[in-house]
């Protein structure tokens, strides 16, 4: 298959939806497929095709600080990159999506989605991440305006299988793990010098609102080990700063900050005695997994927007959502309790294999051989219906129209997909012939 993928940003490693990106268009490279990728990231390869970045007035700030970037759509760019595809994978919901979706109508090419971005990622930066009808209205904005578009549509938990369902999305939802690279494995390595007293306690991911490492920080600064516990936050991110100060308030050993590539990152997570996910909200985390890949046991918050509960092997690998005493307390069960958590890690080690990049993104193979199938239905049905409508006279293609849309209507009370498919099924079922 020739397959592109429209991400805002690729070939950088501060975000998960970007990392995502890079490792299946690496494991899909491998496995034969020709991928191409439309970006705003300036980055070097085959099949990769660089659009503009798009500036966003008086927010852009936010946006800079999030780490983010957004790719201004170029019809001529975007055609250039997409003739001749199989399918194009939306991997974000924004401009250069929709442009690239458009497109792909008018060249008749098979599209699909994904959905990466929780609306809490957005609403924690503006002080809203707890005002559900905030979030509800996200979902809502981008159903109507972008995901009503698409019948095939992969997100990597059923947590936002569910969530999606919740909110009203419709068509095939593919809950598809985002797969933990081949790379991540247990293995002995040499604990570095200023770890070799210390119970080293590890999270990977941006730094803000919503990751809650302040929780981790507190439940350390509480805990009769802090004197013995070293914090590492691996990541970038806003609120940096302010877990600094409150590192150097709580804290008796500095924390950690670093932001690793994926050799050392993995030597890290080797290192480290524990890892705690913090996360109010999260769709996957994709971290969590490459730690208890590598055999490094979790604790986790048991929050109802975190999908990253669903890895709790035990009732020991949960806190309550958003207390530090109970995460203190699960902290200091395991430092306690050494031999239960090393058989933790074994059950982790074969627990994990079931995440294997490989399995996934065969998984998600089968959603594009799906979309381009019922994509060449689709086409071939319109030209059926084109053809049949040429027989009609002006009042019976009013009759006929009239027809499909009560029949469509009907669908959307059945709420059954989209409707693309309900279109193909009325012309070749319902039409007949002249």
């Amino acid at each position: 298959m020739v397959i592109t993928f429209v991400v805002d940003q690729f070939g950088e490693t501060s975000n998960g939806t970007t990392i995502t990106a890079m490792r299946f268009a690496d494991m899909l490279r491998k496995k034969g497929h020709e991928v191409r990728v439309l970006t705003t990231s300036k980055v070097d390869g085959e099949g990769i095709y660089i659009l503009p970045e798009y500036r966003i007035p008086v927010f852009q700030s936010i946006v800079d600080k999030q780490g983010m970037k957004f790719a201004e759509p170029d019809d001529e760019i975007i055609t250039k990159a997409i003739e001749g595809s199989d399918v194009v994978h939306m991997l974000m919901p924004f401009w250069v999506q929709n442009a690239a979706a458009a497109i792909a109508e008018k060249l008749h090419i098979a599209t699909t989605a994904a959905f990466h971005i929780q609306p809490q990622n957005m609403t924690y930066s503006v002080h809203m991440g707890k005002f559900p009808g905030a979030n509800k209205l996200i979902y809502t904005y981008f159903r109507r305006k972008f995901y009503k578009k698409f019948n095939h549509i992969h997100c990597p938990s059923q947590m936002m299988k569910n969530l999606l369902i919740k909110n009203k999305y419709r068509g095939n939802i593919y809950a598809i793990s985002n797969g933990v690279s081949e790379d991540f494995v247990p293995k002995s390595v040499e604990r570095p010098e200023k770890y070799k007293d210390k119970y080293v306690i590890l999270m990977i991911g941006r730094y803000s609102k919503e990751k809650r490492q302040d929780l981790i920080i507190k439940a350390i600064g509480k805990s009769k080990y802090n004197e013995k516990i070293q914090l590492v936050l691996a990541g970038k991110g806003p609120t940096e700063k302010k877990l600094k100060k409150m590192g150097d308030k709580y804290l008796k050993n500095p924390i950690e900050f670093t932001f690793l590539p994926k050799d050392e990152l993995i030597n890290l997570i080797n290192s480290c005695d524990l890892y705690v996910h913090s996360s109010d909200a999260e769709s996957e985390a994709i971290s969590c997994i490459e730690a208890f890949t590598c055999g490094l046991v979790p604790v986790i918050s048991d929050s109802k927007i975190c999908a990253t509960k669903q890895f709790a092997l035990s009732e020991q690998n949960l806190f309550h959502r958003g207390k530090y005493k109970s995460l203190r307390e699960k902290i200091e069960w395991f430092i306690e309790h050494p031999a239960e958590k090393a058989k933790l890690s074994s059950e982790y080690i074969e627990y994990a294999k079931q995440y294997a990049i490989d399995a996934c993104v065969d998984r998600l193979i089968d959603v594009f051989h799906a979309a381009i199938a019922e994509n060449k239905e689709r086409w071939a049905n319109a030209e059926l219906e084109k053809q049949y409508l040429e027989k009609l006279s002006p009042a019976e293609q009013k009759a006929y129209f009239s027809g499909k849309k009560k029949y469509v209507r009907n669908c959307r009370k059945r709420k059954t997909g989209d409707f693309t498919d309900s279109y193909i099924k009325f012309a070749t079922n319902v039409l007949g012939t002249r």
